[in-house]
């Protein structure tokens, strides 16, 4: 579903589409980096009673945040983005008169959420200063995604160590005992837990599965800040049924802001 364009002239080419059934509105580009599953499933993953601060690492347009305190009516947000057009995206995002009200809830920064240290602090990114951390890194091998479109390679195209600098910098803004989502292949499944080592514990994976019987295209890990409990692995999701292209009942209603992805 589209509404006018009118609505944001200053903005590039785009679309303004509806989610979870039209109970808020996302402005993204027409072509390149466009939200769909990934970032509901993302946002499906924080517990639906979170009331806390949240940040949204490379929040794009603002899909994942918006999904989240739609479904979590007390929560507030910090949309992280290192590309200037798409955090101008995100700003239109929460400027559009469908979303006034969850604007008041969420902020734009424009930031790098690889520096470090002072760097880091300095960009707006202070320690112990988020209660949970959501995340959706680059995840295509650079072969896998070669592409001209700027904004879809950067949303795209993973860089070597991404995984350690992003979730090194989770565990530097959230507060003990606060949570981490993050949604990639599940090739990447060994670089996420080596990145968590001596950081994130009680970790939960779920494997995504387009059908019952199709290998898994993505994993969702969640884990909490110094814990010390081990993995485990969580019944998956499966999109579709065996045979044509409907949604599953439980895929529907995470879409939709209906259900959590974890059960809480």
């Amino acid at each position: 579903m589209a509404a006018s364009a009118a609505l944001v002239p200053d903005t590039p080419a785009h679309t303004v589409d509806a989610f979870h059934r039209g109970r808020f509105w996302l402005v993204q580009p027409r072509q390149g980096h466009r939200a769909g599953m990934d970032a509901m499933m993302l946002a499906a993953a924080v517990p639906s009673g979170f009331s806390g601060r949240l940040a949204d690492f490379g929040a794009g347009a603002g899909a994942a945040t918006l999904a989240v305190l739609s479904r979590c009516p007390l929560a507030h947000a910090v949309l992280v983005e290192r590309s200037a057009e798409m955090a101008a995206f995100a700003a239109a995002t929460l400027a559009h008169p469908g979303n006034a009200h969850l604007g008041d809830r969420a902020s734009v920064l424009k930031a790098d959420v690889t520096l470090a240290g002072r760097a880091r602090h300095g960009a707006g990114l202070a320690d112990n200063s988020f209660d949970f951390v959501v995340m959706n890194p680059p995840f295509n091998a650079a072969q896998d995604r070669a592409t001209p479109d700027t904004l879809r390679r950067e949303a795209h195209v993973t860089e070597d160590g991404l995984f350690e600098r992003w979730i090194r910098s989770a565990a530097a803004v959230v507060k003990p005992r606060g949570g981490l989502a993050a949604i990639a292949r599940p090739e990447q499944l060994v670089a996420i837990l080596d990145a968590m080592e001596g950081r994130f514990g009680d970790a939960e994976m779920l494997c995504v599965h387009p059908r019952p019987d199709a290998a898994a295209i993505r994993i969702v890990v969640r884990a909490v800040l110094g814990a010390r409990g081990k993995l485990s692995i969580r019944p998956p999701l499966t999109l579709h049924g065996a045979s044509g292209n409907e949604p599953t009942e439980r895929t529907e209603m995470i879409n939709n802001g209906l259900a959590s992805l974890f059960g809480d």
